[in-house]
């Protein structure tokens, strides 16, 4: 006789934990687990992180040091123990401050016997910063390149694709698209298709742009393109920026920075060219760079560059297996934000109670309940509040070159990125599992929480490579994000949408990310057991996970899987 398959609550709070089928092989751990976790936990870090009292946690600042002593001093009181440098909770980040010093900045578009495009407006039109790490208390950086399009800028062998075709870049500032050369009719999967590669991240664009000698590279903001406002970009960059230390003979760009849409447009119409033709062009292989009628960049870049430390904070519950306590599971959420814009009037402090205070706070309570969890797992777990994500990932790119056991121990990395706090979730993205020998676990767990794994929705927008488990991918390590989706219970259809965009459109990167008493903690603390399940199975499975066969991380994992 049919059985009719029963639902088991596992906490009196219905509504914040999630239904675990009765019938499902649970392990006892987890089954304990996620009754602990606890709301009310998460929301009290993410309201002191988020505070004004931490001014916004800038790398470098007092705010962020806050921040980084306060998570040392939670891992220290759950007993964890420290996985820093020396014996101690931190890792230090070594890094350069650099402020572009917009009332000593002039730069232009000129052209000899044409009128001059400028002085450019800072902020509105363009933002930009010298990349050189010199300091500049008497004279500026001096510009004047050849402004060469090069449409997306992109050197690709897998694809056989090349944008630059010989062009001599040296002493030149290379004007490029932001984003990835676009699938056509013909190659569907070109450049993985609608997905976004890390070809179409700005930090790529900047890499190639030093790798070809450049003097500058400037990208042409659209909305589309980057996935976000104008306002975004201005807010990242219109404040200091942070770079790790280059040696005395690393090459760097004068000119690393955005122009406006519309500014870009009037520069190719007086360089006697079409932006949307040429942007049209750059969708095929046959693109030739293109030489913009005879303008320079010119003028000068000033800037106020201070040396600083910030720290990744990291911690370690040691496992039970005398060979398997040798490797990790590895937990992640930066604790960064943008800091303070001392030029804005009003709220000038940028508090990232989402990006990423909560993905801070839920790391903690994570901690907190695998500090308590009876038995303890096989392998080790590894908790790290990482640095300076928002300037382009830093903190956890150095964890990931100088890691706390050799990155080949690293069974999977789960990392956690700005949690609505929307309520329960019905779906959740996790970006990149289904590249991992993961993913049939992954989807056993969620299946028994009543969760379904949905394809990221905004494949365009490059997401795998926006946040912090992308150091961990490339030097192999399974990584992923967990990320809760929008299909809301108790909430009509599209509802979770609208938040997203208005989040996206309105708070992203703006003072106005602050925290709510108001928000439904339930995101989080499901979030939170979710990650704690996949964790529990991947710390005790007899082997780690790897990328599949023919993943771009492949090869880098098993290199590292010998060492």
């Amino acid at each position: 006789m049919h059985r009719m398959r029963t639902l088991l609550f596992l906490a009196a709070a219905a509504a914040s934990l999630p239904l675990i089928a009765a019938d499902a092989p649970t392990p006892a751990a987890v089954r304990n687990a996620v009754r602990i976790f606890s709301g009310d936990a998460i929301a009290a870090h993410d309201r002191f992180l988020a505070s004004d009292l931490l001014e916004g946690r800038g790398p470098g600042t007092r705010g962020d040091q806050l921040a980084m002593e306060y998570i040392a001093t939670q891992f220290e009181a759950l007993g964890l123990k420290p996985d820093g440098d020396h014996g101690t909770y931190f890792q230090k980040v070594a890094l350069i401050g650099v402020t572009t010093d917009g009332s000593r900045t002039a730069v232009s578009f000129t052209k000899d016997g044409a009128p001059a495009i400028g002085p450019l407006k800072y902020l509105e039109q363009f933002v930009g910063n010298d990349e050189s790490q010199t300091k500049q208390e008497t004279a500026a950086t001096q510009l004047d390149s050849e402004l060469v399009f090069v449409g997306h800028g992109v050197v690709a062998p897998e694809y056989k694709w090349d944008d630059y075709k010989g062009l001599d870049t040296k002493g030149k500032t290379l004007v490029m698209l932001v984003d990835d050369p676009p699938a056509n009719a013909s190659e569907p999967d070109l450049f993985k298709g609608k997905a976004r590669t890390y070809y179409g991240r700005w930090t790529y664009k900047y890499e190639i742009g030093n790798v070809k000698g450049a003097d500058g590279v400037i990208l042409i903001h659209t909305n589309d393109a980057a996935g976000y406002p104008w306002s975004v970009v201005r807010n990242s960059w219109g404040a200091e920026h942070s770079y790790g230390r280059r040696g005395a003979n690393d090459p760097a760009l004068k000119f690393a920075g955005w122009i406006s849409e519309d500014l870009a447009k009037q520069l190719f119409t007086a360089a006697g060219q079409d932006l949307d033709a040429l942007t049209k062009a750059a969708a095929s292989r046959d693109f030739k760079p293109v030489v913009l009628g005879g303008y320079k960049l010119s003028g000068s870049i000033s800037s106020k560059v201070r040396p600083f430390d910030t720290a990744n904070v990291v911690a370690k519950l040691e496992g039970s297996d005398p060979v398997l306590s040798k490797q990790a599971i590895l937990y992640s959420a930066h604790h960064d934000h943008l800091g303070m814009d001392p030029n804005k009037s009003g709220d000038n402090i940028y508090n990232g109670a989402i990006d990423n205070a909560s993905g801070c706070a839920l790391l903690i309570e994570m901690a907190r309940v695998w500090a308590n969890t009876n038995p303890k797992p096989k392998r080790s777990i590894i908790f790290n509040a990482v640095a300076a994500e928002e300037q382009g990932l830093l903190g956890s790119e150095y964890y990931g070159k100088h890691p706390s056991i050799p990155a080949g121990r690293i069974a999977l990395n789960i990392n956690f990125d700005a949690i609505p706090e929307l309520g329960r979730v019905r779906d959740v993205y996790m970006n990149g599992i289904e590249r991992t020998t993961f993913f049939a676990t992954a989807q056993k767990i969620t299946k028994a929480m009543g969760i379904t794994i949905v394809p990221d929705p905004e494949p365009e927008q490059g997401h795998y490579y926006r946040s912090d488990h992308f150091s961990l991918g490339k030097v192999g390590v399974p990584a992923f994000s967990v990320d809760p989706g929008q299909d809301v219970i108790g909430k009509p259809a599209g509802w979770g949408k609208e938040q997203s965009t208005e989040y996206r459109e309105h708070h992203y990167h703006q003072p106005s990310d602050e925290f709510n008493p108001k928000w439904d903690w339930s995101e989080a603390v499901e979030m939170g057991q979710l990650g704690f399940w996949l964790g529990w199975d991947a710390a005790n499975a007899p082997e780690m996970p790897n990328w599949i066969a023919g993943d771009e991380f492949r090869a880098i994992r098993d290199a590292s899987l010998k060492k």
